[in-house]
């Protein structure tokens, strides 16, 4: 037994995904409504101010860098030659609603750094980096939760609440190709993360 509207695809029956209602565009009316709710959402505070958006891109970057010295920190330590020290690369990517752009403003970004197989969860990103964040002034209320389903770090980072988690590729170095490709790649699971 199946639910309704799930019937095969031989049946002829569409598969959960009904035809539009209408494929015509807005009317005049809709775009002056859509300006009033727009300036209503805005007179009552449901969208950030620019100063708050320019400050959430600065944390990010600013978190960006740390994960990379990071990366290049637990490299060294682990006895890794310079060479593979300098290529050490880790990247913070955004989700959830501030990736949508539906979140609005005091909303914590949802982050996921990405780093290569010899950066555990477990000894390297809730201990060293963990470390590294609660010895900075401008990091603040820092709770990690290692055991939880899904485990995250929480933080707030000059005011910006952060939850940041972590996967890591089955690779020595995170070439820059592979940077700038992840987040695709993550979306569609095509890349078989570790823990």
């Amino acid at each position: 037994m199946g639910s309704p509207g799930l019937g095969n695809r031989n049946s002829g029956q569409r598969l959960g995904i009904t035809e539009p209602i209408s494929l015509g565009g807005p009317t005049d009316y809709d775009v002056i409504k859509t300006r009033e709710l727009e300036k209503y959402l805005q007179d009552v505070g449901l969208y950030e101010s620019q100063e708050e958006a320019v400050r959430r891109e600065e944390v990010l970057g600013r978190l960006d860098q740390i994960v990379k010295n990071w990366v290049k920190a637990i490299s060294r330590a682990k006895g890794l030659n310079e060479q593979l020290v300098q290529e050490a690369n880790a990247k913070i990517f955004t989700f959830g609603s501030y990736r949508l752009g539906v979140h609005g403003p005091g909303a914590d970004i949802d982050t996921l750094c990405v780093g290569p197989r010899h950066a555990t969860r477990e000894e390297d990103f809730f201990g060293e980096l963990h470390k590294m964040l609660s010895e900075m002034p401008e990091v603040s209320e820092l709770h990690p939760v290692p055991d939880a389903h899904v485990p995250v770090m929480g933080f707030k980072f000059k005011g910006v609440s952060i939850d940041l988690l972590y996967a890591r590729l089955s690779l020595w170095v995170i070439p820059e190709f592979i940077v700038r490709e992840i987040w695709p790649l993550l979306s569609g699971g095509s890349v078989r993360l570790g823990a």
